[in-house]
């Protein structure tokens, strides 16, 4: 039987709405791919994947009967065979780098970056990847292998740098599943950081079901938006911008709540005298213009006051910080409102004066706020 068999997929009942590039990022989680032809088939289409890897193969094979866009597509194998002995795992006397590649990692993890990323795995598939890795010991070998990685490379800095160094984190801007591939990202490998342990704990699980793939997802999701910059829009209910530069497939925002200028998952477009636009119909909770730069008609963000060193004055909120339209840190109200109060520190972070650890009466945005002792700041 020839390698090339062995490390090959073929995929049916392809939307024909899906472009071959999308074909190849939605395989390209398995594993790296060697090449991909996708071709019409009977009103649908067709695809014929070839990994540079058997074990990348092997885990495609979970995708069988997987939604891709508005079709369930068909993975099989071109050898005919549905068996996996494990046989083609990297063992970690065989490793001979430090990169952890798509291949390595357990097929837990890699269902729940496709989880993450918006894919709809179903619990059948996701019970069969723990069930492989249970029966191959690449859970344990995987964790085993990162716990060394950490011992060598003793924590966060010196595991930041080679993060840094691989590129992973300037990636994730320019291709969509790069934040999934390529070395494990510091603060995962760094076991005394808040996320490390939460990273550390799925991992080291004796018996892992499910639900559990379904809470790393998120977890996952988590951290591609950490990543990525995602953060509300101030004064909107729902809306979230991040760093995507307007390319919709870099965009971890979800549809219906991107405020991303120009990106084709937002309403929000680019509109003259650098202002935006979008479809809120004067609604603020509804709006995704950000503060200043909003051209709405009749919404109240068209008419704040944009003033020197970015701040702004909203002009409705009468001292209400729970009312104020203007970002935390960049309030410049002068009716008592509290966000006129807080502080932009480091890291992107905001502190204000009032609130003495009661997260009901902090004015910073969950997830920004450094106040000392509360609740918004463990978010």
């Amino acid at each position: 039987m020839s390698a090339a068999k062995e490390q090959t997929v073929y995929v049916k009942n392809i939307s024909s709405e899906k472009s071959e590039k999308e074909v190849r990022d939605f395989f390209s989680f398995c594993g790296k791919i060697q090449s991909i032809e996708v071709t019409p088939a009977d009103g649908a289409q067709s695809a014929t994947v070839v990994f540079e890897k058997e074990t990348a193969a092997k885990t495609a094979l979970l995708l069988d009967n997987t939604a891709l866009g508005n079709t369930q597509v068909k993975v099989t194998s071109a050898t005919g065979s549905t068996e996996d002995d494990g046989s083609h795992f990297t063992r970690n006397a065989d490793r001979d780098s430090d990169e952890i590649t798509q291949e390595q990692k357990p097929r837990s993890r890699i269902v729940a970056e496709y989880l993450a990323h918006g894919y709809v795995i179903g619990d059948q598939a996701l019970q069969k990847a723990i069930d492989l890795d249970k029966k191959h010991g690449v859970t344990d070998r995987f964790y085993s292998t990162l716990q060394n990685l950490d011992k060598k490379y003793q924590g966060t800095e010196k595991a930041k740098s080679i993060d840094q160094s691989y590129g992973v984190t300037q990636k994730v801007t320019t291709t969509t599943n790069s934040l999934w591939s390529g070395l494990s990202s510091y603060y995962e490998k760094a076991a005394a950081t808040a996320p490390g342990k939460k990273f550390a704990n799925f991992y080291s699980q004796s018996s892992r079901q499910v639900q559990d793939i379904h809470s790393e997802a998120r977890r996952l999701a988590d951290l591609k938006k950490e990543e990525a910059g995602t953060t509300k829009v101030p004064g909107s209910e729902e809306k979230t911008k991040c760093k995507c530069g307007s390319v919709s497939e870099n965009c971890p925002c979800a549809p219906g709540q991107c405020a991303c200028a120009d990106c084709k998952k937002s309403d929000v477009k680019k509109v003259e005298g650098g202002k935006t636009q979008c479809s809120c119909g004067g609604d603020t909770k509804k709006c995704g213009c950000a503060p200043g730069e909003c051209a709405c008609s009749s919404c109240p963000k068209a008419t704040m006051e944009t003033l020197p060193g970015g701040k702004t004055k909203c002009g409705v909120c009468g001292g209400d910080s729970k009312k104020c339209l203007c970002e935390a840190g960049k309030c410049a109200c002068d009716n008592g409102c509290a966000k006129a109060n807080v502080t932009e520190v480091a890291g992107g972070k905001t502190t204000c004066t009032q609130c003495h650890g009661d997260s009901g009466n902090c004015p910073c945005e969950a997830g920004k706020c450094a106040c000392d002792g509360c609740g918004k700041a463990s978010v």
